[in-house]
């Protein structure tokens, strides 16, 4: 197996706090940091999906935030509401329609994405506001900053970093390369 990137492997674990898709226990894991409004990280929303359907359960999926605020104003607060989704149930949901729209993150679409998706709205309103989930994003910078993360997006296989192109082919041959 191949060594790992990143010698301090504690930081590439899944942690509990972590958002996943598939099996945790599945022999292969994918880390992605993203930042909802960069606009790679959308056409790379798309592979991940299609790579989720092709392999299943194969795969366990992590989504990580890294926001690039100093080129995406939106980024944060995008990054917020999808933490603010999770505390009821919907991430993914969330997560999902922030790649779908991404150019429309303004308060006003997130709070119609929070009504869109069933949300209590006043404590969704509330989260936003008062900057709740803030430190947990900023979890995720640290975390990604460590681990050598400058931009986005940034994806490790099984720990490793993918330098490859961003090519469905290519990235469902390194996942599938990159089995425990």
């Amino acid at each position: 197996m191949d060594q790992p990137d990143y010698p301090n492997q504690s930081l590439l674990a899944i942690a509990p706090h972590d958002h996943w898709q598939g099996a945790i226990d599945a022999p292969t894991t994918l880390i992605e940091y993203g930042d909802y409004q960069c606009p790679y990280c959308a056409e790379v929303h798309k592979m991940i999906k299609t790579i989720q359907h092709r392999l299943n359960h194969q795969l366990c999926f992590v989504f990580r935030h890294f926001p690039q605020r100093q080129f995406h104003f939106q980024a944060q607060k995008a990054a917020e509401a999808a933490e603010a989704a999770a505390t009821q149930g919907q991430f993914w949901q969330m997560h999902n329609l922030l790649f779908e729209r991404q150019r429309f993150l303004n308060d006003g679409n997130l709070l119609e994405y929070a009504s869109e998706l069933g949300l209590d709205i006043n404590q969704f309103l509330r989260a936003i506001a008062e900057h709740q989930y803030a430190d947990r994003v900023a979890q995720d910078i640290y975390r990604g900053n460590q681990c050598g993360v400058t931009s986005t997006p940034t994806l490790f296989i099984n720990r490793n970093r993918y330098n490859d192109a961003w090519e469905v082919e290519r990235l469902t041959t390194a996942i599938q390369n990159r089995k425990m």
